[in-house]
């Protein structure tokens, strides 16, 4: 799942094989876009932003993308040719690579100066040079919904997903449901310590784990563990949807572990 350290790790590559260089491709496979060449422009640097990927040129035009759930930018050496699939909705390339952005969940093309329409309304990155901690704890806190939505809420902190959320709450032992303004200060800005520490190693790494293992399958606490014991006392971990009906958000947790009043809930 794309979160801020999936989008570091594509934006370091991609900056690694264009920064530079011209483009010597472009088939943006989008509405609006689809005319539009860009070939000929230099690349400057791709650079992260919260979730947000942005591909600046030398003309001072922006190439923005957002993965969403399932999008991602695979790296080719040429001569391979770009797919025709669906699921493709970008290619551009060098004289030597070409970057295929599948199932992509945004794309725009907008003057660098104004990267602000775009990214103007995201907190502080995770994982950003502008991160800082007092102005994410206090927006977190501020938020009128719980923990869990809080932490999702990209206008407080940016980078943090479903899977990241919930094993942050875990090691914390917040309850996910608690109305986020209850969460004391110092607790919540250890929490948000320790989630940026293991976002930085996960940086470095292809697989996505709180827990220190190199596999997929011991990679997290509970995210995606529901019905499985939990790694710290044993108990069932459980799953909830949480936040309104057109957004809801899946969270993982450990009812004992995090204290969480289990209701109704399976």
């Amino acid at each position: 799942m794309p979160e801020g350290d999936t989008v570091w790790r594509t934006a370091h590559r991609l900056h690694e094989v264009f920064a530079g260089r011209p483009l010597t491709a472009c088939d943006l496979r989008w509405p609006g876009l689809s005319t539009l060449d860009l070939t000929g422009r230099r690349t400057l640097e791709v650079v992260p932003r919260g979730k947000h990927l942005l591909h600046r040129l030398d003309d001072g035009w922006t190439i923005h993308s957002h993965l969403r759930m399932e999008g991602s930018w695979r790296i080719v050496r040429r001569p391979a040719d770009p797919p025709r699939a669906a699921k493709v909705r970008a290619v551009v390339g060098t004289d030597a690579y070409l970057a295929i952005g599948w199932s992509l969940g945004m794309l725009d093309v907008v003057r660098t100066a104004d990267e602000g329409v775009l990214v103007g309304h995201l907190g502080p990155d995770l994982l950003g040079p502008d991160w800082d901690a007092d102005v994410a704890v206090a927006r977190v806190r501020a938020h009128p919904g719980t923990l869990a939505s809080a932490l999702l809420d990209q206008s407080n902190l940016a980078g943090l997903g479903t899977m990241w959320a919930s094993e942050a709450m875990f090691a914390a032992r917040l309850d996910p449901f608690a109305p986020a303004a209850s969460v004391p200060e110092a607790r919540l800005a250890a929490m948000l310590a320790r989630v940026q520490a293991l976002l930085r190693a996960s940086c470095g790494s292809d697989v996505q784990a709180s827990t220190g293992a190199a596999s997929w399958s011991a990679a997290t606490y509970v995210h995606g563990r529901r019905h499985k014991p939990c790694r710290r006392c044993g108990t069932l971990v459980a799953m909830r949807f949480d936040g309104p009906p057109a957004r809801q958000r899946t969270i993982y947790y450990c009812p004992s572990c995090q204290g969480v009043d289990q209701g109704n809930v399976a």
